[in-house]
């Protein structure tokens, strides 16, 4: 597997996290993010703050939303009424723990067919399926819209 490596740097998220998951907080160095991080109560924490897997999806969804901006322009699909859900799983897996992905995709006057060619190409595009490919399971879901 070869890694996808960007030509240019063109911006860097820097996040510092202390704490951890159960009682934590996570702020980005520009001060826009700053969050409290506690354990979901499925997991048996107070489920007060966010967890790294709500943080994950709501970057993964984004992402994905962006990207199938790209594949609807090479399929001449108007993709910017699109909405993606991503359910980000986690549970034990050997001595730790994993993630698994879903991303469900519905583009309003869509047929199911026709966006479940556009979520393929889409998950071939997007940065994050890119740096999960081989390491998570993603399902993928286009809904008609």
């Amino acid at each position: 597997m070869s890694e996808k490596t960007p030509s240019t740097i063109v911006y860097t998220a820097s996040v510092t996290s202390s704490g951890g998951r159960k009682a934590g907080r996570a702020v980005s160095s520009d001060g826009v993010l700053d969050v409290s991080m506690t354990a979901p109560k499925e997991t048996g924490g107070p489920g007060t703050g966010t967890n790294p897997e709500q943080l994950f999806a709501a970057g993964y969804a984004t992402c994905f939303t962006g990207a199938l901006g790209l594949a609807g322009k090479e399929q001449d699909v108007d993709t910017s009424a699109a909405e993606v859900r991503a359910d980000i799983g986690f549970g034990p897996e050997g001595e730790s723990y994993a993630i698994t992905a879903e991303l469900t995709v519905r583009i309003p006057g869509v047929d199911q067919a026709t966006t479940q060619r556009l979520v393929e190409r889409t998950h071939e595009l997007c940065p994050y399926s890119k740096a999960i490919r081989g390491n998570v399971p993603v399902t993928l879901v286009a809904v008609a819209g």
